[in-house]
């Protein structure tokens, strides 16, 4: 049989690859097999180390027998049960001792057992509180913590503040994000509950006052957001910058509302919005029943020298404040008791006002935003970007006082700048007030208002009537002087007018007549110069006050504007038992009811009205009429007509916006303002002041606020 099977060598390569392979098996067979044996003689040493260590206690523990015991007692290893008593009996007869180590071991493990079982039943009954509680009190983690603060103790003279942690920072964001957060429908509340929220969760422990449950959530009683600011501003400090709120905080005591006033002027620049908003404040504090905070625009010392005449300025809000309060309670005649905040302000020397830079509500603190009084509030709220009054206050209020729709129509292109103003008059209006009350139907009928003259002449006019009434009575002759006229001089107060109405009428006025100009004001040249031209007999005077010496013994006061809404210095020529002869405009309906009051509707009939008023002597005023002229009347005319007066006898101080249809539209109206006013193009496109979205550096010094790139951060990347 054939074999075709080749040869094998013996040294071939597949069987040196066999070889190999079982060489390498059994080499890694035997270093288990080492391994192993050496893991088991390693257990083996560590359980006899084990047993010696076993063992050597046994000995321990009998040596200690041993040195305690004068009595010779048997080792451990002779007690084994039965054979105790066989070792018994090497003892004295008269040993009697039995020790049956059977018995004491059952009774220590059955009283080992009985406390186990018990602490067990105890642990099974307690509630996870009392566990924890107990843990947290236990001697054990006392004394851990004892360590623990000894070695990380800081020295007594440390002042390092600890940064913010992530809650306080997603709180500051919240705050920060609430005009935001307030157009896009998120009340206030809402938002104040989630700063709460954040605040409740510091991991430094230096976490606000805490809301228990059983107490109902309130922001107005509540600080945390207020201490927030208060955080911020010492966690910068702490690096260095230098931050002053510019609004003190104000505690509400004794139950009082707080009432804040905010303004578009300030003195010394004598405007009816800086005269009579003050005279407000001082009135409405002198009841005591609410405190008030009266807010007024701080210009810086550039504008200063522009706005405020005989080249008054201020270095500081503080000084500025002694000359508000010094002439007042001038006026007055009693100590004012109210507080006066600034806000930053720009002049606007086109339009000869001052425009609000950033958000003026900021300056009312939370705790303090509870009634809001909006003097001239379209004008404050043109190129308003921030909070929404309604949402941050309980109550707003507005108390119009210029008509600037009239203003703007003897500008060029006037009516359809007039258009667009009338409109966003009613929609700021709308969306930023709960009421509104126009001084005189001389103003555009606005959305929420009323009409009702709510303010009140100095009572220092008051006494120059009664002390006229007092000569004349006496046979004394009070009126040396005839006609006058007071205003600023600029054309729309009522110079246009006047000059007219001379031109037209001057031959039929009495040769005589002459009449008297006092004012300053940007067209005093032009006006001057165009009554020269004309050659009328009027003679031009500097500005004075209403109240000088020099005023009280002229009998007639000549006031033919139709720009004003209610002109003050008509009802403080009433007060000193003048004549006033002023347009039949609706400006002056408050003025009819006074008899020495003679409005003329045409030309011819000024000129009857003039020569009455010459020829005439004026009525006394009756108490009625004085009183009707006061400030007193007119806070009770305010306080019934802004329905303040119910609104300040509630005990709550929160009450529930409506969600209806209308208020819904407001908020839209809001929010499509928000965004209008927040870009810097559209705001100069409309003529605001550059820059006035937020305040500038030298605001911020002024007013110790956070610079402008810390209170309004660009974020990028």
């Amino acid at each position: 049989m054939m074999n075709f099977r080749p040869p094998e060598s013996p040294d071939s390569p597949a069987t040196v690859t066999a070889e190999k392979a079982i060489s390498f098996i059994s080499k890694g067979w035997r270093e288990v097999k080492d391994s192993t044996k050496a893991d088991i003689r390693l257990m083996k040493a560590r359980a006899n180390s084990f047993k010696n260590l076993a063992s050597s206690f046994d000995r321990e523990f009998e040596n200690f027998l041993r040195s305690s015991c004068s009595v010779p007692v048997p080792v451990t290893s002779s007690f084994h049960g039965s054979d105790s008593g066989g070792v018994l009996n090497k003892w004295s007869p008269s040993a009697k001792l039995r020790i049956d180590l059977k018995e004491i071991k059952q009774a220590i493990v059955s009283e080992v057992e009985f406390n186990e079982r018990e602490g067990f039943r105890v642990f099974k009954s307690s509630s996870s509180l009392e566990v924890f509680e107990g843990i947290k009190n236990s001697e054990f983690l006392m004394k851990v913590k004892s360590s623990l603060k000894s070695i990380c103790k800081e020295p007594d003279n440390s002042k390092d503040i600890p940064p913010l942690d992530m809650p306080e920072l997603l709180a500051y964001l919240v705050r920060q994000s609430g005009p935001f957060l307030d157009q896009l429908g998120v009340k206030k509340d809402v938002s104040d509950k989630i700063i709460q929220s954040l605040c409740t969760k510091r991991k430094n422990q230096l976490q606000l006052t805490p809301i228990y449950a059983h107490e109902s959530f309130n922001p107005e009683n509540d600080t945390r957001i207020d201490d927030l600011d208060s955080r911020i501003a010492s966690v910068l400090h702490s690096t260095g910058h230098h931050y002053e709120t510019g609004v003190t905080r104000h505690e509400v005591t004794n139950g009082k509302r707080h009432v804040a006033i905010v303004t578009t002027a300030s003195l010394p620049w004598m405007t009816g919005t800086a005269v009579n908003p003050l005279f407000r404040a001082a009135y409405l504090a002198k009841s005591r029943k609410q405190s008030i905070t009266l807010l007024v625009p701080w210009l810086t010392r550039k504008d200063q020298e522009l706005v405020y005449p005989n080249n008054i300025t201020f270095t500081s809000p503080e000084e500025q404040e002694v000359y508000i309060r010094s002439w007042l309670e001038e006026r007055v005649g009693f100590k004012t008791d109210f507080k006066i905040s600034f806000y930053p302000g720009k002049f606007q020397k086109e339009r000869r006002s001052i425009i609000p830079a950033g958000d003026t509500s900021k300056f009312i603190s939370s705790k303090e935003a509870d009634i809001a009084i909006l003097e001239e509030p379209e004008h404050l709220n043109w190129y308003h970007h921030g909070n929404r009054w309604t949402n941050k206050f309980n109550h707003v209020v507005g108390i119009v006082h210029t008509n600037y729709l009239e203003y703007i129509k003897r500008e060029k292109n006037g009516a359809l700048q007039a258009f667009f103003v009338k409109h966003i008059n009613n929609l700021v209006t709308r969306a930023y007030c709960d009421k509104v009350l126009r001084l005189s139907a001389a103003t555009q009928d606005l959305p929420k208002s009323v009409i009702c003259n709510v303010h009140g002449v100095n009572p220092k006019f008051l006494k120059i009537g009664e002390k006229t009434a007092a000569e004349r009575e006496n046979g004394g002759q009070s009126f040396s002087k005839g006609a006058y006229f007071l205003g600023k001089m600029v054309w729309a107060k009522g110079y246009r007018e006047l000059i007219d109405l001379l031109v037209k009428q001057k031959d039929n006025l009495d040769n005589a007549f002459k009449i008297d100009v006092y004012g300053n004001g940007e067209d005093a040249n032009e006006v001057q110069s165009t009554a020269k031209k004309l050659n009328l007999n009027v003679t031009f005077m500097k500005g004075i006050d209403h109240a000088d010496d020099s005023l009280h013994s002229y009998k007639v006061f000549i006031n033919p504007s139709v720009s004003d809404v209610l002109c003050t210095a008509t009802a403080e020529a009433l007060a000193m038992g003048k004549f006033v002869v002023c347009a039949d405009h609706p400006s002056n309906d408050f003025f009819r009811s006074f008899p020495n009051c003679l409005t003329y509707n045409s030309p011819q009939d000024f000129v009857d009205k003039v020569n009455l008023a010459m020829d005439s002597e004026p009525h006394p005023l009756t108490p009625d009429q004085r009183f009707n002229l006061s400030w007193e009347a007119a806070t009770q005319r305010f306080m019934e007509s802004s329905e303040l007066d119910k609104i300040l006898t509630e005990t709550s101080r929160l009450t529930r916006k409506s969600n209806s249809v209308p208020s819904l539209i407001d908020g839209t109206l809001a929010f499509a303002h928000y965004c209008f006013t927040g870009n810097e193009f559209l705001r100069l496109c409309t003529g605001a002041v550059p820059g006035t979205r937020d305040y500038n550096k030298q605001h911020s010094s002024d007013l110790h606020l956070l610079p402008p790139h810390v209170e309004n951060p660009i974020y990028g990347w």
